[in-house]
C-alpha cells in the first residue's frame, strides 16, 4: 500500500515549505510512502534472505529465517492459546533481547496491539499503564529484577497471564553456560512463583509450531502500538500509533537515509526498543530492509568498544550522553570508532560542545534529529549522507509539514521568529487512548502541538529553543533553560548542566542551575557565574548554581528536570 504525500491534506497551497528546494541531494518531499504494516515487511524480509543475520545479541546470532519462524510460531500461539485478536493489548516488559523482537512482531501478526513498558518503571507506574491499556497478558524475562514486577502486577489484579522468556537462551553457548553458573542468583525459578499457575514459558509456545490465522488489518485505523508518554507532567498517556503511522515513518526515514539502512550496513541498538526512537530507527527500519541489528543490553563503554571491534557496525542511533561518553575515548580505542559512518542523535538536545568533542575522535557524520512519541516519532533530521547546518535538528522529513505558532498570541509566527513547533503528516498519532480531552488538546486546527519552542530559517532548517513547560517567566520575559545550559557547558570544567525554574519573590521565576563537573576539575560558583555573565543577560543569569556528582537521567540518557524539581522542592522549596 502506498500513499501520496499530499493525501493528508497538506497540499502545496496549504503551507509554505522552504525546505523542499534545499533538501540534500537525492531526496524529494513528495515521495511515495509504503504503508504496508511493519510485521508484513519484516516477514517479507525474513522470507527473502533467510540465511542473512538479522540479530546479534552479545555474539549470539539469529538469522532472518529463524526470526520469521519464531514470529509466526508465537503469533499462532497468541491466537490459539490466549485468544489474541485485532485490538487485544499485550504488554512487553522486556529489555533489548531477541525475545523483544520476536514478541513485538508476533503480537502485530496475531492482530494485537503492542503496549511497551519500561522495565525500570515502578510497579505503580506499570499498574497504571497495563490497567489503562487493558493489557491482561505480559511478556517478560525470568531475570529477578524484571520478573518480580510482572509477578506483582498479577498479584494486584492488573495482569492475568505471563509469558516468561528464559534469558540465558538468548546468549551464545559459552556465555549461556557461564551465566547459568555465575549469575544463577539473578534468575527466578518460575515453577515456585506464587503465580506459577498463570505463567507459560516462551520456549514452550514456540515449540508448539502453531500457524497464525489471517487478520484483516486496516492500516489507517487499527492501532499497532500504544506508546505511553514519559509522564513528566501527570500520568503517562497512551499515544495510539496506527499501522499506517509506523509504516509511514519507516518509509520517511528510509527515504531520508538514501540507502544507509540497507545491507551491508549494520545498525547498533543500544537504546531500548521500548522507547519509540529505538523501536523505529534501531529495529523497524533496518529489519524491514533486511539489515542486521546489533543489540546491546545496556551501555558500558568497555563492552561497547568490544562490540564495535567484533561486529564493525556503521550506523549508531544515540542520545547526547552516549555521544559525550564516546567523545572521551582515548588512545588506541579511538580507532574502534572508525567503523561508524553515521551517528544519529535524538531523544534530547545535542549541545554544541558535545558535537565538537565528538568530531575530534570520529569521522562519522553526526546528524541530530527531532521527534516525539506522538509522531512515531521522527519529524526532522539533519542529512545522513552529507554535513548539515550545525545546531539545527535538520529539515522536516518527506511528507511532513511543520509550522510555528507564537505562544502568546497563538498566531503564526513570522519567518525566523520563535513559536511552538506544530506538526502535520502521516506519522502523526490517531490520538490518546481513552482520553478524548487529551486528544483534543493535543491538536490545533489539525496540527499536532509538540510543546517545543523553535524557529525555521529561510532554507527550511529547524532550530529548537526549549520546551514550553520548561520556559521560565522572569520579570515578564521569556527565559529558555537551554540558553543557560549552553552557556554553562561552554566552560571547560563543566561536563553536564540542567536548569529548572523556581518561584522567585522579585522576578516571579528564576533559574536554578545544576552542574556536574568533569573528572578532576573544579570551579567556584562565583567564577562560573562570571564566565556565563559574558554569554547571558541579567534575566537569564541563574539565581543559584548547585554542583552535583551526578545529574538524574531517564533510561535513554536524557537529562531529567522532573527529578531536579522534586529534589529542589523537597530541600529548598519552603525556604
Amino acid at each position: 500500500m502506498e500513499l501520496d504525500s499530499d493525501a493528508r491534506g497538506a497540499g502545496p497551497e496549504a503551507h509554505p515549505r522552504p525546505w523542499i528546494d534545499n533538501y540534500p541531494p537525492g531526496i524529494t518531499w513528495d515521495v511515495k510512502l509504503n504503508l504496508t504494516p511493519v510485521h508484513e515487511q519484516i516477514l517479507a524480509a525474513c522470507e527473502k534472505t533467510p540465511d542473512a543475520i538479522a540479530l546479534d545479541f552479545l555474539g549470539g546470532q539469529t538469522s532472518f529465517g529463524e526470526l520469521g519462524r519464531a514470529i509466526l510460531a508465537l503469533a499462532g500461539a497468541l491466537q490459539t492459546q490466549y485468544g489474541v485478536k485485532k485490538g487485544t493489548r499485550v504488554a512487553l516488559l522486556l529489555p533489548n533481547t531477541p525475545f523483544y523482537v520476536v514478541a513485538y512482531y508476533a503480537i502485530l501478526r496475531a492482530g494485537g496491539t503492542v503496549v511497551n513498558c519500561n522495565p525500570l518503571y515502578t510497579v505503580h507506574e506499570l499498574s497504571h499503564i497495563t490497567s489503562n491499556a487493558g493489557a491482561d497478558l505480559v511478556v517478560t524475562l525470568d531475570l529477578k529484577l524484571i520478573f518480580e514486577k510482572a509477578e506483582a502486577l498479577v498479584k494486584a489484579g492488573r495482569v492475568k497471564k505471563i509469558i516468561v522468556c528464559h534469558f540465558p537462551a538468548a546468549l551464545p553457548m559459552l556465555k549461556r553456560v557461564l551465566f547459568s553458573v555465575v549469575k544463577r542468583k539473578d534468575l527466578v525459578n518460575v515453577r515456585t512463583s506464587p503465580v506459577a499457575g498463570v505463567i507459560t514459558r516462551y520456549a514452550d509456545l514456540i515449540a508448539r509450531g502453531d500457524t497464525p490465522g489471517p487478520v484483516a488489518i486496516d492500516a489507517a485505523v487499527d492501532v499497532a502500538v500504544q506508546q505511553y508518554t514519559g509522564g513528566t507532567t501527570g500520568l503517562p498517556k497512551g499515544a495510539m500509533l496506527s499501522h499506517a503511522n509506523i509504516a509511514a515513518n519507516m518509509s520517511q526515514i528510509d527515504a531520508w537515509g538514501c540507502g544507509i539502512f540497507y545491507p551491508p550496513s549494520k545498525v547498533v541498538a543500544v537504546l531500548p526498543f521500548f522507547h519509540i526512537f529505538a523501536m523505529t530507527v534501531c529495529m523497524n527500519v533496518p529489519l524491514g530492509n533486511g539489515t542486521q541489528v546489533v543489540m546491546v543490553p545496556r551501555f558500558e563503554l568497555k563492552g561497547f568498544l568490544e562490540m564495535l571491534k567484533r561486529t564493525r557496525p556503521n550506523v549508531l542511533p544515540a542520545v547526547p550522553t552516549l555521544i559525550q561518553a564516546l567523545s572521551k575515548v582515548q588512545g588506541a580505542d579511538v580507532q574502534l570508532l572508525d567503523c561508524l559512518d553515521v551517528v544519529v542523535s535524538g531523544g534530547a538536545a545535542l549541545p554544541g560542545e558535545a558535537r565538537g568533542q565528538f568530531a575530534k575522535v570520529s569521522r562519522a557524520i553526526l546528524a541530530e534529529g527531532y521527534g516525539l512519541t506522538e509522531a512515531s516519532p521522527v519529524v526532522c533530521c539533519a542529512a545522513l549522507r552529507v554535513p548539515s547546518k550545525p545546531l539545527s535538528v535538520g529539515q522536516p522529513l518527506p511528507a511532513t509539514d511543520v509550522r510555528f505558532i507564537d505562544i502568546e498570541t497563538m498566531k503564526p509566527a513570522k519567518a525566523g521568529e520563535r513559536g511552538e513547533v506544530q506538526v502535520r503528516g502521516p506519522q502523526v498519532m490517531l490520538g490518546y487512548y481513552d482520553d478524548p480531552n487529551g486528544s483534543k488538546d493535543a491538536f490545533m486546527d489539525g496540527w499536532l502541538r509538540t510543546g517545543d519552542v523553535g524557529y525555521i530559517d529561510p532554507e527550511g532548517y529547524v532550530f529548537l529553543v526549549d520546551r514550553i513547560k520548561d520556559l521560565i517567566i522572569s520579570s515578564g520575559f521569556n527565559v529558555y533553560p537551554r540558553t543557560i545550559e549552553e552557556a554553562l557547558i561552554a566552560h571547560p570544567a563543566v561536563d553536564e548542566a540542567n536548569v529548572i525554574g523556581v518561584p522567585d519573590e522579585y522576578r516571579g521565576e528564576a533559574g536554578i542551575a545544576f552542574v556536574k563537573l568533569k573528572a578532576g576539575q573544579s570551579v567556584a560558583e562565583h567564577d562560573l557565574k562570571m564566565f556565563i555573565a559574558e554569554r547571558l543577560n541579567k534575566l537569564e543569569m541563574p539565581r543559584e548554581i548547585i554542583f552535583k556528582d551526578q545529574l538524574p537521567k531517564t533510561l535513554i540518557g536524557k537529562l531529567s528536570k522532573k527529578e531536579l524539581r522534586d529534589e529542589y522542592k523537597a530541600t529548598k522549596g519552603s525556604k
